[in-house]
């Protein structure tokens, strides 16, 4: 891998306590620091689908409470009785016709494109040093 060098000025006790643990672990203090930067990088949408891969990166330079609507939001009540519906009549007898099954996507889409905003979201947050909550205090 290619690198570049770049000069960084660091507080004496953060320099003090990278110089610590780099001989402690016996670790070059570059490798330290190079692996301390790339531990708290800014999440990346990279596994997501490309075609929201954009609109997450914008939501780096969310407001707080931007971020925490997007992270606590939920698909409507309706979408999910809907969606439940439709599950259920495709998985009897009953076939779903055309218009039913574009239906079917169309809330599928939906509900995967939500759930992606929210862990980014929550990444990001994350990333900001917010506290994120236990996974049973999460909304849905």
């Amino acid at each position: 891998m290619a690198t570049q060098k770049v000069t960084v000025e660091l507080p004496q006790a953060i320099f003090q306590q990278l110089a610590l643990i780099a001989r402690a672990t016996q670790q070059p203090l570059e490798v330290l620091v190079a692996q301390s930067i790339v531990s708290n990088l800014p999440p990346t949408p990279d596994n997501a689908p490309v075609e929201i891969q954009e609109e997450l990166l914008k939501m780096q330079i969310w407001d707080l409470e931007e971020l925490l609507a997007i992270a606590n939001s939920q698909i409507t009540s309706e979408q999910q009785k809907r969606h439940t519906e439709l599950l259920e009549k495709n998985s009897t007898v009953e076939e779903l016709n055309k218009s039913e099954r574009q239906e079917l996507s169309d809330l599928r889409t939906k509900a995967d494109r939500l759930m992606l905003q929210k862990a980014y979201a929550w990444s990001v947050l994350r990333w900001r040093g917010h506290k994120i909550p236990n996974l049973n205090e999460m909304p849905l």
